[in-house]
């Protein structure tokens, strides 16, 4: 199933290119960066607990699980009067129920400027429009989609706790947004405020724990030496493998980023 969000740092490139890094066999599945949920919808778990830091995000979620036919009637709608004028309207709203929130963040996430998230300090989304025009697309299954959720947990939550809530035997897979002292990207101030690296020894020290209560932990990250010996030094199983970033706005800056695969050894893959 194709996520019906497009997240920067998602990781539907991952489990195109690495299907094998997911384990077999395990109890729940559990997420604390939600994000696209690109994994959720490439495993489609029998239960979940699905989390992020995000309000909105995990909004979105909820309407498209409990009113995925009114989320969908509002994006034809949206997709009949986009423009540049509606794009901008829209943006500068605050709607109320599940069903406009999650159907505005949808439709941003679709026509702004490259597919980024970002928020100013009052944390109102200020991303300008983008390019494409499309609000409706061919890959939409929102009734599979909320099909889906209804097994999975929805929770607003930080990281630490719901990763303390795994037992033995659950699935962590565990991808934050990377600090860019780490992988420098351009969003300097936003990402040191949305995950500081007091958030990555809090991360590497919960998947510790969970590890050694028979845990089984995928996770991902910048490939760097501060992080990978944050890892190493948790025994942790260490790879790297690498993707297309085009998050930068300039094109020269648009490369190939390293990023750091970090797994128990407990479990086996696919």
């Amino acid at each position: 199933m194709v996520p019906f969000l497009k997240w920067p740092g998602g990781k539907r490139w991952f489990v195109a290119r690495h299907p094998d890094y997911f384990p077999c066999n395990y109890g729940r599945y559990i997420e604390p960066f939600l994000g696209g949920g690109a994994v959720f919808f490439f495993l489609r778990p029998k239960s979940a607990i699905l989390g992020d830091i995000n309000p909105e995000l995990i909004a979105t979620y909820e309407a498209v699980r409990d009113a995925s036919r009114e989320v969908a009637q509002l994006l034809t709608e949206y997709q009949s009067v986009h423009s540049k004028r509606h794009y901008y309207s829209l943006r500068g709203q605050e709607p109320k129920s599940r069903e406009a929130v999650a159907a505005r963040m949808i439709y941003l996430n679709r026509t702004c400027f490259n597919g980024i998230y970002r928020v100013n300090l009052a944390g109102e989304f200020n991303v300008p429009k983008g390019t494409k025009k499309a609000v409706l697309l061919e890959t939409d299954d929102f009734p599979g989609a909320a099909k889906l959720l209804k097994k999975a947990e929805l929770r607003h939550a930080d990281f630490e706790s719901i990763i303390d809530e795994a037992k033995e035997g659950d699935f962590v897979f565990a991808d934050p947004p990377y600090t860019v002292r780490h992988n420098v990207n351009g969003f300097v101030k936003y990402n040191e405020t949305l995950f500081s690296w007091d958030d990555q020894v809090r991360l590497a020290d919960a998947l510790h724990r969970a590890g050694g209560r028979g845990v089984k932990i995928l996770s991902t990250n910048a490939n760097h030496d501060s992080v990978r010996s944050l890892y190493r030094d948790r025994n942790f199983v260490l790879t790297t493998t690498s993707r297309y970033s085009s998050i930068s706005a300039a094109s020269e800056s648009r490369k190939q980023f390293e990023e750091l695969v970090i797994r128990s050894s407990e479990f086996k893959t696919a």
